[in-house]
């Protein structure tokens, strides 16, 4: 659950931190691309609850849970309740309906994992297969992202392809490294290679996975109509009007 993190948010969002608080937080935010999304998306919710559909009790008993689950359990000058007693399962739980209750019903976007689709690498098929390009194989192949980067840019140090820039990418996506995925896509979307709309398709991905949906359904828009992939490319821009 992330409750600790929505009442951080709303500490900041009413001012209620200390000035160290505050610049650990914008600290945080400048530097963790997935802690802005989703503070993005907390103040989404909360301006819907507060101008768009009026919900006042709604929203004042959303901050009212926030703030008692702040009290009892994240006051840094209490002790931490280490068991999950029935009055606590209540409030977090009123918080997680509340917040599921307005995304359901009022911000109906597409997820990321519904389109994420890394595929398969198969390097080792070709003869003159190395040995950090197999390891890269094995260990895309086995979703072991994190331990497959290395082996690309190992790679790439000697045999720069389209191919190995491709799932290198992929790679960097599976990890949110986002800014590294995108220099990487942007590259290929630049050249002639067949990866270019695979990369267009990826970089799409990554504004979905950040709910930047605007960006996403705009690059949706440049990939051709040719791309092996284009009904999928069509679902999602459907999903996204």
């Amino acid at each position: 659950m992330n409750e600790e993190r929505y009442i951080l948010f709303d500490q900041y969002l009413q001012g209620e931190m200390t000035v160290e608080e505050k610049n650990s937080f914008e600290k945080q935010l400048s530097e963790n691309e997935e802690f802005a999304a989703e503070f993005r998306t907390f103040k989404e919710v909360l301006s819907q609850l507060d101008n768009k559909f009026g919900h006042e009790d709604e929203r004042d008993s959303f901050r009212e849970n926030l703030s008692d689950i702040s009290d009892q359990h994240f006051n840094k000058d209490k002790p931490k309740v280490v068991l999950m007693r029935p009055w606590y399962l209540a409030a977090a739980a009123s918080v997680a309906i509340l917040f599921g209750l307005f995304f359901f019903d009022y911000n109906q976007n597409p997820s990321f994992s519904d389109y994420n689709h890394p595929g398969q690498a198969h390097f080792t098929e070709r003869s003159n297969a190395n040995e950090n390009l197999m390891q890269a194989e094995k260990t895309f192949n086995d979703r072991k992202f994190k331990e497959a980067v290395p082996f690309f840019e190992a790679v790439l140090k000697e045999n720069k392809t389209s191919e190995i820039q491709y799932y290198y990418g992929v790679s960097l996506l599976q990890i949110s490294q986002y800014k590294k995925a995108e220099a990487v896509f942007n590259e290929l979307k630049s050249g002639s290679s067949v990866y270019k709309d695979k990369a267009l398709w990826n970089l799409a991905l990554i504004k979905l996975k950040l709910k930047d949906y605007k960006a996403s359904k705009e690059i949706l828009q440049t990939i051709s109509e040719d791309y092996e992939d284009y009904d999928e490319v069509q679902e999602l821009l459907d999903a996204l009007d």
